[in-house]
């Protein structure tokens, strides 16, 4: 396996410790290399990270998840939340001509239009306008308040592109699965030149790994920093005591359940599809991973968010799980037929294999035989593994839009949201929010498990990182060297 690695690594002068012989941050990114130099609006998590060091939207998010000025160096919002005005930085194109609010403008209404049939464009949705003001002023109006806008618009797809080129904070090249990350001159990123800047600076180097070999790399130290660990790899990872301040978990707020693929059989009725829902043990199948604070739940969007009125409960509270499964299993009886066998798509690392094992341990008690399908078209269930791009209801309701072709979908929730994003009554748009969430969670097209869990491994030495509810850590903070 590491074989491999090393004449990987070797143009990037791997010197030990995951630092190179000039200084270089070295980087394992848990991702293929087709995946992480992909390009369009469907991007690996490893791709978001390197779109994001590339290029640059109006905004962008540091280290700890918060917005922070990019191409637009201020904005201010209107009381009613209904327009965003943006100032961009004085900076030009990379093929010469001047940034200013027209040529920015085209750019955001570019991948507006190219974002549209995915659920980031639905996220978007509520933008009614943009326009170019004087100057360089650019201002984006809402059909109803957006207040995770900023967020939004700080999402790698949302980098902003000119006929001639794009822009962004670092320079990238790439041989086969690594990547050469350096900031770029502070002029081209339209701020003042400063004597000397290189030295407060580093490049990073960034491979596409898999979790074994991530694992590798970072026991041998070629490595200082693992980024885009999942479920999937975590039984690779030592994480008792010992490992305590190197495995960093992120608070990520998201999917993780069973997507229903196919309405047949059992799966044909909601109460069928409901009768799995009712046979797991949510804490047990968690607690198999021994990661404290991970907490399950069986509501479609995850609870506490802001704006949660809370009226919308967790299901089956204070009821046994004994009759639960005895009610679920009756259900299965009465679908008819010999038991039924269900095909579940996932990944084939060793975490996907123990929550595979587990999970159909427990759909056995209620008669139902689960498996590993061996391509997602014969899949009856998907296991969905996501995490939130912003802090809102819309974004969990949005994942099961019909227009997404998903899988089974709720036609009037897809209506209700809808509504929600165009509303400016803030009681008719939590009460539309709700019914959605209501509709959504009778229809059981969805089975919670618990929040998305991702983590990293991070050496002490290693600054600019720090663990976030986006479980996004964008890579130019790793290259400033603090003094």
């Amino acid at each position: 396996m590491r074989t491999r690695f090393v004449f990987l690594l070797l143009p990037f002068a791997l010197a030990g410790c995951g630092l190179g012989d000039d200084g270089t941050l070295e980087i394992a990114v848990i991702d293929d290399a087709d995946g992480m130099f992909a390009n369009g609006n469907r991007l690996s998590s490893g791709a978001q990270h390197v779109r994001a060091a590339t290029e640059w939207g109006l905004v962008a998010l540091d280290a700890n998840g918060e917005v922070v000025p990019a191409l637009a160096e201020r904005w201010i919002v209107t009381d009613d939340g209904l327009s965003f005005i943006f100032r961009l930085g004085d900076r030009n194109w990379p093929d010469g001509p001047a940034m200013d609010s027209t040529s920015v403008q085209r750019a955001i209404q570019r991948v507006l239009t190219g974002l549209e049939g995915t659920s980031l464009g639905l996220d978007l949705a509520p933008i009614k306008d943009v326009r170019a003001m004087a100057g360089r002023v650019v201002e984006i109006r809402l059909s109803a308040p957006v207040p995770d806008l900023l967020t939004l618009l700080a999402q790698p797809e949302l980098a902003l592109r000119s006929a001639g080129g794009k822009m962004g904070p670092m320079a990238l090249t790439r041989d086969g699965a690594v990547a050469g990350l350096a900031f770029r001159p502070p002029t081209d990123r339209g701020l003042p030149d400063v004597p000397g800047w290189q030295d407060d600076v580093r490049g990073l180097s960034l491979i596409a790994a898999t979790g074994g070999e991530a694992m590798d790399l970072f026991d041998d130290g070629d490595v200082e920093l693992v980024l885009g660990g999942r479920i999937g790899q975590l039984p690779l990872v030592d994480i008792g005591p010992l490992s305590r301040g190197t495995v960093q978990i992120d608070p990520a707020v998201g999917l993780f359940g069973l997507r229903v693929l196919k309405q047949n059989g059992l799966l044909s009725d909601a109460g069928g599809r409901e009768a799995l829902a009712m046979a797991l043990d949510r804490p047990a199948l968690l607690a198999r991973y021994n990661v404290g604070g991970w907490a399950a739940t069986t509501r479609l969007v995850a609870p506490g968010l802001a704006g949660d009125s809370g009226e919308v409960g967790e299901r089956w509270q204070g009821q046994d799980l004994a009759q639960l499964r005895a009610a679920a299993a009756a259900r299965v009886r009465a679908a008819g037929g010999a038991s039924p066998r269900l095909r579940l798509a996932l990944g084939d690392e060793p975490g996907d294999d123990l929550l595979l094992t587990d999970l159909a341990a427990q759909f056995a008690t209620i008669g139902i035989e689960l498996v590993r399908a061996e391509r997602r078209a014969d899949a009856d269930l998907a296991l969905v593994d996501e995490v939130a791009r912003y802090g809102d209801q819309r974004w969990f309701l949005n994942q099961f839009a019909c227009v997404l072709r998903r899988g089974p979908c709720d036609e009037a929730a897809d209506l209700m949201v809808a509504r929600a994003a165009t509303t400016t009554d803030p009681a008719e748009r939590s009460r539309l929010l709700i019914e959605a969430e209501v509709n959504l969670t009778k229809a059981n097209i969805y089975i919670p498990i618990g929040a998305p869990l991702r983590w990293s491994l991070v050496r002490g030495s290693v600054t600019g990182f720090a663990a976030n509810p986006f479980a996004f850590h964008p890579l130019p903070p790793l290259a400033e060297i603090p003094r």
